[in-house]
């Protein structure tokens, strides 16, 4: 019903005199149900608008809207919701006056993990809830940029490296020497090999760490040989005679050694004897007991006396005293050996 036509319904043109109290009843009545249908038409208004309290992401507005739900209101204030974007209460919520109505957006960000970027859209608030929402489990020794605590940050690059400490065990050989023994039982010059050379074993154990799949660190933890290495001894043929300070003896046979110095202890020899000069320490397993020798820049010596720093290849020569004894410190020698 148009206005105009209410208006003639209400007010119509009535010849004066005819019927005049009727047509007073009717105006009335119509009156009353114009009165009616406005009163309708305001409440009415007054129901379907409603007043609620829009909060996206923390920032709230009032606002008034004719909407019947929620996702209606805001589909009317333009908020367009993506993945992962939290309502509350869901869109499909009867709106009501005095609602409050909550939309916290989900953020973008991306997590390179095993060698891949993984383009990840979440609501969490700490980067580890980031990583156990898409299921990235970690190691005790992983390691995370940022931090686990860190706040989520649109845009954020969440790295995860993985980090593994392995034990390995090889072996590696160890490099035997060559020995030198001079002999007149052989042309001069002339040599011969009495023993054959053969590396040793050592074992090692190294702790390995790993990132992300490739070698960043490496520790040698422990060390053990398990097999000595055999020296390559070679005969070397020499004269028979040789002139030192002015003497000339005869010999047997030469060696090149290490010859270091001790002095008084305090006690006798192994042999009994108290020291003096030219008294030698030998491995009694390489020289016996009583050999004599020419030791070059010592003079003569004579086997009497054993140590346990003294093995192999080596000699320590007797001095009168301490200072004699660190000037002579540790040198390489010729040894003339005499039957």
């Amino acid at each position: 019903m148009s206005w105009s036509r209410l208006l003639n319904w209400i007010r119509p043109d009535n010849p004066k005199g005819s019927e005049a109290p009727r047509q007073r009843g009717v105006l009335f009545l119509r009156a009353v149900v114009l009165a009616v249908f406005v009163v309708f038409f305001v409440c009415g208004y007054a129901w379907a608008k409603k007043t609620v309290v829009l909060v996206v992401d923390g920032e709230e507005a009032t606002v008034q809207a004719f909407s019947t739900t929620v996702g209606g209101l805001l589909e009317k204030q333009g908020i367009s919701l993506q993945e992962k974007d939290e309502v509350i209460p869901a869109p499909e919520t009867p709106l009501r006056d005095g609602m409050v109505i909550c939309v916290n957006r989900a953020v973008n960000l991306s997590i390179s993990v095993d060698g891949g970027v993984i383009a990840a859209r979440t609501r969490q608030a700490k980067v580890k809830d980031v990583l156990a929402e898409y299921q990235v489990s970690l190691g005790e020794e992983d390691v995370v940029e940022p931090g686990l605590e860190t706040p989520v940050t649109p845009e954020m690059k969440i790295r995860v490296d993985r980090i593994r400490t392995v034990t390995e065990v090889c072996e590696v050989p160890i490099d035997y020497e060559t020995q030198k023994k001079y002999t007149v039982k052989l042309p001069q010059g002339s040599t011969r090999v009495v023993q054959e050379g053969k590396p040793g074993v050592e074992r090692q154990t190294w702790q390995v760490v790993y990132k992300n799949g490739e070698e960043v660190n490496r520790q040698l933890a422990h060390q053990e040989v398990v097999a000595k290495p055999v020296d390559r001894v070679i005969m070397v043929g020499s004269g028979m005679v040789v002139s030192r300070g002015g003497e000339t003896f005869r010999y047997s046979e030469v060696r090149e050694m290490v010859a270091s110095a001790y002095t008084h202890t305090g006690n006798n020899t192994a042999s009994g004897i108290y020291p003096h000069y030219g008294v030698a320490a030998v491995d009694t397993s390489v020289i016996p007991m009583g050999t004599k020798m020419y030791v070059e820049g010592y003079g003569y010596a004579i086997a009497r006396d054993r140590g346990s720093a003294i093995k192999g290849n080596r000699i320590d020569l007797f001095f009168e005293t301490r200072s004699e004894a660190m000037s002579w410190g540790v040198r390489r020698v010729k040894v003339y050996f005499f039957d």
